[in-house]
Formats: C-alpha cells, structure tokens, sequence
C-alpha cells in the first residue's frame, strides 16, 4: 500500500514534535523530507538519520515497507 507524504509527516511529528518538518513527494514511494530539530545539536549525520528511520517505525524496512526512498536532510536549527 502506497505511504503519503502526510502519513510520513505525521509519522516525524510523532517522534519531534517541535522539528521543523518539510515533506514532498506524491508518488506513493520516492519522498523528501528535511528534519531540523534541536535534538540533532552535537550528533553526526549518521546519528541523526538514524533518529528519523527510528521515527518512521519500519516504513522503510527493506522490500517489504511501504516507503521505497527518502532522499533526507536533517540539521539542528541555526
């Protein structure tokens, strides 16, 4: 079943409630989405990846999840 961009925003609300969230993309699978949010201050890139995988509870779980790619940006506020 094809994800929204909706569904992955509200999916990131959940997990940074105070972030500043864009998400595009309206194919069903190929999305972008750029997280800042002060949780991100002090981690490397990595690490805050690895937050928002977390955040999206397994959507991206290999062949069987429901969203295929996530080109993603994430950054702690300026």
């Amino acid at each position: 079943m094809p994800i929204t961009a909706y569904e992955i925003e509200s999916l990131l609300r959940e997990g940074f409630p105070d972030a500043k969230i864009n998400v595009q993309g309206d194919d069903g699978t190929h999305f972008a989405a750029e997280v800042i949010d002060e949780s991100f201050r002090g981690k490397n890139r990595v690490q805050q990846q690895r937050a928002v995988y977390a955040a999206l509870k397994g959507k991206m779980d290999g062949s069987n999840g429901d969203l295929h790619a996530l080109a993603l940006t994430t950054k702690a506020p300026d």
